[in-house]
């Protein structure tokens, strides 16, 4: 079967140990890569992120994946050949740097070149050992291996150097152009690479004072062995057997000496232009969707291969494709929907002759892509959704799943969004205006919580023992949303109580009394502050809050009516088993949700009494409880008769005092 990168590790299988080995196959891919910037009508993948309102770390996840680089691409010649090949590099300014270049396993030309290369056994003995590599083996191996090209060398179009080629199975054919013009002393791969096959490391950025000062001060390099360059009033540096991959300042680069990496890159740039080697190129880590999957389950690709007419897609009248039934699931490393005769048995839609069904499913991601859009309109038979229901729900106001999606399903739910868009069954380009990520309950040593290692926790059971309330304010006031947090079986005690409170609180209600002025006020306070933090999804501090109110409400002898209802509402949405029971037993017959969400008294949440800071020269000295509407003058007075405050002056002059209402007092000395 297929594997996934992160399913091959060390070249086998996760599960079976089988080995793995990689093939070439023709497959279906979606051109997501048309989306990546703006278009006429539709706002790309990397602009329309400012329009949402989603973590930064996602947007930057994103970003990170499309891999947007501007850099330059050129050509290389083969020496005393025709034969050329093209490197796309974001660092031409150190291209005098270059000491030899690099060809992906997979590159072309390598076969073309065969009869050139002395050691041909040898080429292609270590071809065959990188394809049992996987991409992320191959990108993330920390020993770089390679072997040199004997009978063929390559030409510098800059300097007209000639230098070595190798083949090295860190560098991927799918990642620039699948060559590299290779600088040890400005990337740490080549480095690597360099020091391995103690190739010339040659310097041609010099780095500044302040950029050199961190590698002296916290890494240990001998400050004797810096060589340095002084270039007006600055100081510049090099080390050899160092790296630096920073920009700087040129030399060792003939015409292009003492221009900053950035000039230099600009005006090389330009050169390649004027004598049609390369050019100015924007480039993308992010390549076409293959969806493509050997596997029976998913969505069958609507294709019928004709051999007279080629690739003809299903009519619309016959989809969906729906999967058969009659499958064997023998391990063939092809579909089982090939070796299907009722799937197979199929006309060709154009001119009816025998034909074969694509044989592949669709990647799930496929079907993940797009389900939103049809949760606007679940029951329509006539069409996917109709126009009016899309737009009364759409596009989703707040989306809240893990951080695990943030580069595959939401990047391709984007790219669906934005096609639709484009193509003009939808108003509006991206699917999530608003998205939180929620965080993973953990074990109780800070683990993943596991099957295999025994330490799940079953919600059933919680529910059971505790009640579905007291676990669902649990997981909320356990911390963030978007933290991993450890479970604590104790803990839940702590919220169990606290809904006892809640309950017991009801058998002192009294139709009779009126509402206490202090009561009324921490309502008025609590339904603020769970308000916002409803809205801010701090459901943490909402509880928290919650639980303040109720143990004020607990010492009470009798509770007005009207506060316990209003209590009620802003519990339920926390613990909706226990609002709505409580509702209830306050004599209505309507549902708790119905009711209207309660709005605070701006007069009821003003303290009557606050805590007024008292400082000299900005440092707290004294905190001292005042009445809210405190005069200004009366506050100095306070200040200064302050036992402690008379400590810290000592018969000092007191040169001005600073005043802010329903603060603070600051005396200046």
């Amino acid at each position: 079967t297929v594997l996934a990168n992160e399913q091959a590790e060390n070249g086998k299988c996760e599960r079976c140990e089988s080995e793995v080995t990689q093939k070439d196959l023709e497959q279906w891919f979606f051109k997501i890569s048309d989306f990546i910037e703006d278009n006429k009508k539709t706002a790309g993948l990397l602009s329309g992120l400012s329009k949402v309102d989603w973590p930064e770390s996602t947007k930057s996840a994103q970003k990170n994946w499309i891999g947007r680089s501007v850099g330059a691409e050129f050509r290389i010649k083969i020496e005393n050949s025709p034969k050329e090949f093209s490197v796309y590099t974001t660092r031409v300014d150190t291209v005098f740097g270059m000491t030899y270049a690099v060809l992906a396993p997979e590159h072309k030309i390598i076969q073309e070149l065969k009869e050139q290369i002395s050691n041909w056994d040898e080429v292609e003995k270590y071809i065959a050992e990188t394809k049992k590599k996987t991409d992320l083996d191959r990108m993330e191996a920390k020993v770089k291996t390679g072997v040199e090209f004997q009978g063929v060398k390559v030409v510098n179009p800059f300097n007209g150097e000639v230098l070595p080629l190798f083949v090295a199975d860190y560098v991927l054919l799918q990642y620039g152009t699948g060559a590299v013009m290779a600088v040890p002393a400005h990337d740490e791969r080549d480095f690597e690479f360099a020091k391995k096959y103690d190739l010339p490391i040659k310097h041609v950025v010099l780095m500044e004072e302040k950029d050199r000062n961190p590698w002296i001060d916290h890494k240990g390099q001998d400050i004797i062995s810096w060589k340095q360059k002084i270039s007006g009033e600055k100081k510049w540096w090099w080390k050899e057997d160092f790296c630096y991959t920073d920009d700087g300042l040129l030399f060792n680069s003939e015409e292009y000496n003492s221009l900053t990496s950035q000039e230099a890159r600009e005006k090389m740039t330009a050169w390649l232009e004027e004598n049609k080697i390369g050019q100015k190129k924007i480039n993308y880590k992010l390549r076409d969707w293959l969806v493509s999957r050997q596997r029976y389950w998913g969505a069958p690709i609507p294709i019928i291969y004709c051999e007279k007419c080629g690739e003809v897609p299903v009519p619309e009248a016959d989809l969906p494709v729906e999967l058969p039934t009659d499958v064997d699931f023998k391990p063939t490393g092809e579909s089982p929907l090939k070796y299907s005769k009722k799937f197979q048995d199929v006309a060709c839609p154009k001119c009816g002759v025998k034909a074969r069904r694509e044989s592949d499913t669709m990647d799930t991601f496929v079907c993940s892509s797009w389900y939103y859009l049809r949760y606007s309109d679940p029951k329509n038979e006539k069409e996917f959704a109709s126009k009016e229901m899309l737009k009364k729900w759409l596009p989703v106001d707040l989306y809240v799943g893990g951080a695990e999606h943030s580069v595959l399903h939401l990047l391709y739910a984007r790219f669906f969004t934005k096609v639709l868009h484009n193509l003009g069954y939808l108003e509006f380009d991206e699917p999530f205006l608003k998205l939180r990520h929620q965080g993973i309950i953990l074990a109780e040593d800070g683990t993943k919580m596991s099957k295999s290692k025994g330490n799940v926790v079953n919600p059933d059971d919680v529910v059971l023992q505790y009640g579905a309330d007291a676990l669902r304010c649990f997981e909320m006031f356990m911390g963030p949303l978007e933290d991993m947090k450890p479970w604590q079986t104790k803990g839940i005690v702590g919220i169990y109580r606290f809904l006892e409170k809640a309950w017991k609180i009801q058998s002192v209600v009294d139709e009779q009394k009126s509402s206490d002025k202090k009561i009324r006020s921490l309502i008025h306070k609590t339904i603020k502050k769970v308000s916002q933090d409803i809205e801010n999804m701090k459901f943490n501090t909402a509880i928290s809050a919650l639980m303040i109110l109720v143990n004020e409400m607990e010492k009470q002898d009798k509770i007005a009516i009207t506060d316990s209802e209003l209590l009620n509402i802003i519990i339920a949405p926390f613990a909706p088993h226990l609002g709505e029971e409580l509702w209830e037993k306050l004599g209505h017959s309507e549902s708790i949700f119905k009711e209207k969400w309660p709005e605070y008294d701006s007069d009821l949440i003003q303290d009557e009494e606050i805590n007024l800071v008292v400082q000299v020269n900005g440092k707290v000295r004294d905190v001292v409880t005042v009445m809210a509407d405190i005069a200004e003058e009366e506050a100095r007075k306070i200040a200064l008769e302050s036992e402690k405050v008379k400590k810290s002056l000592a018969g000092k002059e007191v040169k001005k005092i600073i005043f802010i209402k329903g603060k603070l007092v600051n005396i200046v000395i």
